[in-house]
């Protein structure tokens, strides 16, 4: 059997959410503490309020601090970057939003999510101006660049080789509506599971965690691989991304 290549990183959007209180979270934890908590018992967490809001140098800090060594961030990029008509006049946001503070994370620095709204359509040109405005680094910590992309129309062969120009992944969704892209254009995987069912306690019934599990090995055995468990039943995210932990080994 083939070794891993990369490190696999699984975990969920977010560390503050009501439901998960006395569900994820131990009842009466603080809930200062619940980064602390939540990065002990996943890999890693995808940071969502960079999406809407920027933070001072100070909170990035606060939060590498609060996590043990080995514990990644990814980064929702924000949507003053990727809600516009025009994505390649985005270079002054994309400018500001790297320098808010990311460094402050150092090791914990992952890779960036930029999610595209679901009416963005694929227009070759405007693709491949935005992806070139991506800094390769941030105060000397390499960055890397994932793209989440809603609408039919990019699940072509042209759009992959844009990407794999710009070494920025393309990320898998596993949505009900998204196109679901498993194209190799980075060398990093990113993928969120976006179709978890309340009714179920770990969100994925056993055999579709068992088939995620198997396409994460595999993705880390080409290098390092991302997985969140995001959205749908968010009360269950928590419960599937450590059950996926545990399949993964």
């Amino acid at each position: 059997m083939a070794l891993m290549k990369g490190r696999l990183h699984i975990g969920v959007g977010g560390w503050t959410y009501e439901p998960w209180r006395g569900l994820f979270y131990p009842v009466g934890l603080q809930h200062a503490r619940e980064l602390e908590y939540a990065s002990r018992q996943l890999t890693s967490i995808e940071i969502n309020g960079s999406f809407y809001s920027t933070f001072k140098p100070e909170s990035w800090a606060k939060w590498r601090d609060a996590t043990p060594a080995g514990f990644v961030f990814a980064v929702k990029g924000s949507r003053y970057c990727t809600n516009r008509k025009d994505l390649s006049t985005a270079g002054e946001s994309v400018e500001r939003f790297v320098n808010q503070g990311l460094a402050e994370l150092g090791e914990r620095l992952g890779p960036v999510l930029w999610q595209l709204a679901p009416t963005k359509v694929f227009h070759a040109e405007e693709i491949a101006a935005f992806l070139a405005l991506l800094p390769r680094e941030v105060a000397g910590l390499p960055l890397r660049h994932a793209l989440e992309v809603r609408h039919a129309s990019f699940a072509l062969p042209e759009f992959f080789e844009i990407a794999r120009r710009h070494r920025v992944a393309i990320v898998v969704a596993d949505h009900d509506t998204y196109p679901k892209i498993e194209e190799a254009t980075a060398d990093f995987t990113y993928a969120r599971l976006m179709r978890s069912r309340a009714e179920v306690e770990t969100g994925y019934p056993a055999a579709e965690l068992g088939a995620w599990a198997k396409k994460a090995k595999g993705w880390a055995r080409r290098g390092d691989a991302f997985v969140y468990v995001i959205a749908g039943a968010k009360e269950r995210a928590p419960a599937g991304a450590a059950a996926l932990i545990g399949r993964c080994g």
